[in-house]
């Protein structure tokens, strides 16, 4: 099996080859580099299976290199902060990035986070494989689920709103594939951390609540109705 290749974007040296180390200690393939023109040059000569980027580096910025990336792949990317600052938070999220782990970080933090993007990007049919044929929203006929006007073919893995493709992330569908396997049933954060993250712990749910903003920004603003107190549901 192949390595798994990593691009790592740190300015500082000292973070960028301890970290190094200890990816590649533990069989990642690391392409490590100082800056973020760097790391979009890297990005597009090795087409890594996986992004980590700090927020604050010289040349291009670790949001707007996200962005960069985001306009190209749906590759996974982790956002590095040295602060658990809203806002670096939020405009990382936004930018694209699946995740983010605050700085100073434990190596094996860092690793249990990356293998937990991977395994979501490795398994996009979603949550327990994803919703079944015949459930509220589906036409029974090919694993088609149908809310409104978004079509969601649970096992071509596509959505399509009025006809027309939209582009999500595996992040972004597994989330969608969640809220169609239980229609008009209000979900938790901490749920969704749970089977979209892979956090069997507690987590930060500005994940939750920016990636539901991104997926209504594609599939309609109404069609996922917020709950306040309680969580998310998708409007059947």
């Amino acid at each position: 099996m192949a390595e798994t290749h990593v691009l790592f974007v740190e300015d500082d040296d000292v973070i960028r080859e301890a970290t190094q180390l200890a990816l590649e200690r533990v069989g990642f393939a690391v392409t490590a580099v100082s800056d973020g023109l760097l790391g979009l040059e890297a990005f597009r000569a090795d087409r890594p299976d996986i992004a980590l980027l700090d927020v604050m580096v010289p040349g291009l910025d670790g949001v707007s290199l996200c962005r960069r990336i985001r306009d190209e792949s749906t590759v996974p990317v982790i956002m590095l902060s040295a602060r658990a600052d809203a806002i670096d938070v939020v405009l990382g999220l936004e930018a694209g990035a699946d995740d983010y782990v605050t700085k100073p970080f434990d190596g094996a933090v860092l690793v249990a986070r990356i293998r937990a993007v991977l395994r979501r990007f490795g398994h996009a049919a979603g949550p327990g494989g994803g919703p079944a044929g015949g459930a509220d929203g589906t036409d029974g006929k090919g694993g088609v689920l149908v809310f409104g006007d978004v079509e969601i073919d649970t096992e071509g893995m596509e959505v399509r709103r009025r006809g027309a493709p939209v582009n999500l992330t595996p992040t972004e569908m597994r989330l969608l594939l969640e809220f169609s396997s239980a229609p008009g049933t209000v979900l938790s954060r901490d749920r969704l951390l749970e089977r979209v993250w892979d956090y069997g712990w507690g987590g930060d749910t500005r994940v939750v609540d920016v990636h539901v903003q991104r997926l209504r920004t594609k599939i309609g603003q109404d069609r996922i109705e917020t709950v306040r107190g309680f969580g998310y549901k998708l409007r059947a």
